[in-house]
């Protein structure tokens, strides 16, 4: 006889979003919008969603007392599970919340850690998730040991798990401390790797983007790198790197990574460091966009703010306008290739474009070959900084008041490096 086990029954989120100074409806809208693609990407159904206008959180609730009761009522008649809120919450407010709500209550930094824990198949990503949560959990000691105690299971309690019941804070932090080593090996891992890439002199180009743009679907479409390409948010998490050689015989070493998202909570930012220091090291930023997408220009401007926060800015940038082939309206490939220009739109999906990205990708490579050697005064430290931020150096040498380098750099940094140029 054969038993089958019973299925767990789907969770039902209600999503809750503030309207605040500063934030407009449309803002909010498309939040929440997006809100409900991660709840959904947790494996919840989103049963409903409500807002409230306010001049800022309430300390105890985030939102209104009022509001809080009438959230309550609905509970029952739409079986709600789960209470997902669009902002992060105060270890008192979340623990007042369901105090009151009697029900599982999260945020929306909260589910992206519980997506990550879903997502992370190797060592080094089950290391840099367990961390991001750890340091999340730590200042809601008390409040999440009373919700795992209920052993209620789903999305937001994947993780440390239920073991954490019987560890003190004390026993929290040698383990966070005990991942950032164990990180840190994994940092100096791969800055091995990069040394023994630029023995060869190849240039290295990190793929970023928004979530669900179409990196992996690029990657694998160019080099056959076979990794995991889902219509999900977050469905790959481990750079994979493989070899792309161009027409012209030039070699490139093309870097998948995390997708970004609006919001990325700080600690995964932290916590993913080791990983997303392929971004600050590669010589070529390829940003996949998602041209299909109703927000592309607010996810476009996201994936500019986490560059900027991992200090990447200023690196020569070859924009790919991807999913073309899911436009509705066409004349949106050519308004948007007229405002980036040297950009490229393609399918990575269908391969549409693709013979015209590789000639790009030529083009954006050129001034990669062409290496310069400059005599820069060490009192031009904001400029040495841009050098070895944007471009990349090949070889150092001090020598009094100056610094003299080799070094390939992107051309807007070449004309900043012109005054210097040492035959």
């Amino acid at each position: 006889m054969i038993v089958t086990q019973p299925q767990r029954k789907q969770e039902r989120a209600l999503l809750v979003g503030l309207e605040k100074d500063g934030v407009s409806k449309w803002d909010l809208r498309d939040s929440l919008a997006e809100l409900a693609e991660l709840a959904n990407s947790a494996g919840a159904e989103v049963v409903d969603t409500v807002t409230q206008k306010l001049q800022k959180p309430t300390a105890p609730f985030y939102i209104g007392k009022g509001k809080a009761e009438l959230i309550k009522e609905s509970f029952e008649e739409q079986e709600v599970t789960s209470v997902i809120f669009d902002n992060e919450l105060s270890p008192a407010q979340g623990r007042n919340l369901e105090n009151l709500f009697n029900r599982k209550v999260l945020d929306r930094t909260q589910l992206i850690l519980d997506i990550f824990a879903q997502r992370a198949r190797s060592r080094e990503g089950r290391l840099q998730i367990e961390l991001a949560q750890l340091q999340y959990l730590l200042p809601r000691l008390t409040r999440m040991w009373t919700h795992l105690s209920r052993q209620t299971g789903g999305i937001g309690t994947r993780g440390p798990g239920e073991t954490q019941l019987e560890v003190d804070r004390r026993r929290v932090q040698e383990r966070i401390a005990r991942l950032e080593r164990d990180l840190e090996e994994v940092r100096k891992h791969r800055s091995i790797q990069r040394q023994g890439r630029k023995r060869h002199q190849w240039p290295v180009a990190a793929v970023v983007g928004y979530t669900n743009a179409g990196k992996s679907t690029l990657l694998n479409r160019l080099t056959g790198a076979g990794v995991l390409a889902e219509d999900k948010l977050f469905a790959t998490l481990d750079p994979t790197t493989r070899s792309f050689v161009l027409p012209n015989k030039q070699r490139l070493l093309l870097t998948d990574t995390v997708g970004f998202l609006r919001k990325l909570p700080h600690t995964l930012i932290e916590s993913f460091k080791a990983t997303l220091e392929e971004v600050v090291e590669a010589d070529l930023l390829i940003h996949v966009v998602d041209l299909s997408h109703p927000r592309v220009d607010e996810q476009m401007a996201a994936v500019d703010t986490v560059i900027k926060e991992l200090g990447a800015y200023g690196k020569q940038t070859l924009t790919i306008f991807n999913k073309i082939d899911l436009l509705a309206n066409k004349d949106l490939v050519g308004v948007y290739l007229e405002k980036f220009p040297g950009s490229v739109a393609i399918s990575a999906r269908t391969g549409a474009g693709l013979d015209e990205l590789v000639p790009a990708l030529q083009t954006a490579l050129a001034s990669w070959r062409l290496r310069g050697r400059y005599l820069v005064p060490v009192s031009e430290a904001a400029l040495l900084a841009e050098v070895h931020r944007a471009g990349h150096v090949l070889e150092l040498r001090y020598d009094g008041d100056f610094t003299e380098l080799v070094a390939h750099v992107p051309p807007q940094l070449e004309q900043k490096l012109a005054p210097y140029l040492h035959p």
